[in-house]
């Protein structure tokens, strides 16, 4: 089956909702806002009544060989309380949580070029085999430490 533009356009938004509803199936009170004009896709109540912002990422199985967790150009100038990211790349199956300010500190601003301000993270690298030429991916140690299997961290 060929993969169309309007199914690669539509990916982030199918990840939203795919993400959205394995929160709730965790039994996390989870709202959703009409628009999306100030970075937030899900807004999450806690048990105790207070209320987080979650900014949900992706990138596709489709993306080219080496940037499958690289998500960059990313408007976060400042740390914003309550608020958190999710990341998720396809092709290796994993998601990162983290919470603004550690976004912040893990991330790179770009300081020149038309993303200037913007943050990039890369969550993975890529290894050539010496003896095939192929390359594989693999996830930085330094970012385990984010690599959620749940959403407990919003609980």
């Amino acid at each position: 089956m060929t993969k169309t533009f309007r199914h690669s356009a539509g990916f982030g938004k199918r990840i939203e909702y795919w993400i959205i509803g394995l929160m709730l199936k965790e039994g996390i009170d989870v709202y959703v806002p009409l628009v999306d004009d100030d970075a937030i896709d899900a807004v999450i109540k806690k048990a105790d009544g207070t209320y987080i912002e979650v900014q949900i990422k992706a990138r596709s199985e489709t993306v080219i060989m080496g940037d499958a967790a690289l998500f960059a150009a990313i408007p976060h100038s400042e740390v914003r309380m309550h608020y958190f990211f999710v990341f998720y790349t396809e092709r290796l199956d994993t998601f990162w949580i983290m919470s603004s300010e550690e976004f912040i500190d893990e991330s790179c601003q770009n300081k020149s070029g038309k993303n200037i301000g913007k943050r990039s993270i890369w969550f993975n690298g890529k290894h050539k085999d010496k003896s095939t030429g192929e390359y594989t991916e693999h996830l930085h140690e330094r970012f385990n430490k984010y690599i959620a299997t749940d959403f407990s961290k919003f609980k």
